[in-house]
């Protein structure tokens, strides 16, 4: 049986960063995509686990042969999704989760039929801007700028398969969780994976 592809956007602070690693810690088979990013590491990021980190002229190199799912500029740096590395998890059965924006989940559905998109909205603009603030990792002006573009981000969450508000975290987790596991019960999935057994079941 394949694993199945999600996309997970939110405006940055909203918590879907956190709500993966929480999810894929109770789930082995399950794994993070590993974007590449030009932009410079975070405090306490390491190079391969949490971002490929590269150059503006290698991530060029890399759109020109066409080896990312999806790519886009945000905040002056590049981000993009490898085809391989994906592609390479699935055929294990591994389910797989894109942290990406809607510009990204707008270009992962011209190219994946059964994509799985989910949107994460915080409870309010306050707090947002206060998990941004928590942070420590942004200045005063890289969060004005966040908090700027959040409306806009959050007027595509109608593109979306599914919407979590983001208030209680370990109820927005759960809900996350009920969703990733009941497309694996999906009929589709379901006989690929028991079709030994669905065949006995029917047989004459």
């Amino acid at each position: 049986m394949k694993g199945n592809l999600f996309v997970v956007s939110s405006p940055s602070g909203a918590g879907k960063s956190s709500l993966i690693s929480a999810l894929l810690a109770k789930h082995t088979d399950m794994k993070v995509s590993v974007s590449h990013t030009t932009r410079a590491p975070r405090p306490g990021e390491i190079d391969g686990q949490h971002y490929h980190f590269t150059d503006v002229d290698s991530f060029k190199e890399r759109i020109q042969k066409n080896e990312f799912y999806e790519w886009a500029e945000v905040f002056g740096n590049y981000y993009g999704t490898s085809k391989s590395a994906i592609n390479d998890q699935l055929e294990q059965g591994i389910d797989v989760f894109l942290d990406i924006d809607w510009q990204g989940a707008q270009q992962m559905r011209k190219l994946v039929p059964n994509l799985i998109t989910l949107f994460i909205l915080p409870p309010s603009r306050q707090e947002l801007e206060s998990r941004l603030n928590k942070r420590g990792q942004d200045s005063q002006e890289v969060i004005a700028g966040r908090m700027a573009q959040a409306q806009s981000e959050m007027s595509h969450y109608k593109e979306y398969d599914f919407v979590m508000i983001n208030d209680d975290f370990e109820q927005t987790l759960s809900h996350f969780e009920q969703i990733v596991l009941a497309h694996r019960l999906k009929t589709a999935n379901q006989q690929s994976k028991f079709a030994d057994l669905i065949n006995e079941l029917l047989a004459n």
